[in-house]
């Protein structure tokens, strides 16, 4: 099904259904001993995608946290909301095979040469998309550049199924929390929840330098990024929710949706007793752009 198509065929979402449907549905799930961390994390630029662990920080980094995870816990799953899959409602991708999507465009070769071979989850996607009627099932996505890049580092053994469900673009912020929040019950099922964006997302400022062959930072992102961790720190939510009135630069970090409102599902999953813990803060590879990301929970 062509893209255009398969979204002009989409429902809209009803908050009511999936409320109730996901608890009856992780209800039936056994419960494990931890609950089990929730991250939001950068996927990185494609850029930087050849590039091995011992070359990019930011890749050691998420390979060192992948072993602590599986060395601590039993992940059975892990589901990923990802910038790169934008539709109208919600969709649970329920392939038993995920095909790896390469979307992105204009780069050489070699960057399509890059293979990551991970399972699918269908016993969950399907049971979820399921007892959830608002939520519907696709096989017409898999693991795109918000997906398969950032998890080849963190689960390079491809030996943790995966599936994503999609973003309603269209939704507003507050949707998009609060569903979050709902999936909080799958923490103690075994399932890792990772909202995988960018807090600061401003493709046409990136291309304005990059055409220049200009990667140093416009000034503006080292304000806007220390005004976030406050706020993340002071477990204010509320306005990183609002993150278009709440400061000044929220649009310009964030022109459109899809990058930021990963951070609002993991964020959602917090609860009180969680830390916080930042495990990547470095400095990002291309202006107009972020790659703080965090850990929910301990290790």
């Amino acid at each position: 099904m062509e893209r255009k198509d398969f979204l002009r065929t989409m429902l809209a979402f009803s908050a009511a259904g999936t409320l109730t449907s996901f608890k009856n549905f992780t209800d039936g799930l056994p419960k494990q001993g931890r609950k089990m961390p929730v991250l939001f994390t950068s996927h990185g630029s494609p850029m930087d995608i050849p590039l091995s662990k011992d070359e990019r920080p930011f890749w050691n980094a998420l390979f060192e946290l992948g072993k602590g995870l599986q060395n601590n816990f039993d992940v059975k799953a892990a589901l990923i909301v990802s910038a790169h899959w934008c539709t109208r409602g919600t969709y649970v991708n329920i392939s038993p095979e995920q095909q790896q999507i390469y979307d992105y465009y204009g780069f050489p070769k070699e960057y399509y040469e890059v293979k990551y071979h991970a399972k699918g989850a269908p016993e969950i996607a399907h049971e979820v998309a399921k007892i959830v009627p608002s939520v519907k099932e696709s096989t017409d996505w898999g693991l795109d550049h918000g997906a398969w890049p950032m998890l080849m580092h963190l689960f390079p053994e491809a030996n943790i199924p995966v599936f994503q469900m999609s973003i309603d673009y269209y939704a507003k912020p507050e949707y998009h929390f609060e569903l979050g929040r709902q999936l909080a019950a799958l923490r103690e099922k075994g399932v890792l929840i990772i909202g995988s964006g960018s807090l600061i997302h401003n493709l046409q400022l990136a291309g304005q330098k990059m055409s220049r062959n200009d990667m140093t930072p416009y000034g503006w992102e080292a304000e806007y990024d220390e005004w976030l961790k406050k706020t993340i720190d002071a477990r204010n939510f509320a306005d990183i929710v609002k993150y278009e009135t709440s400061h000044k630069l929220g649009k310009l970090a964030a022109p459109t949706p899809d990058h930021y409102v990963p951070v609002l599902y993991s964020l959602g999953l917090t609860d009180k007793s969680d830390e916080i813990n930042y495990f990547y803060e470095g400095t990002p590879s291309i202006p107009a752009f972020s790659e703080r990301s965090f850990l929910i929970g301990n290790i």
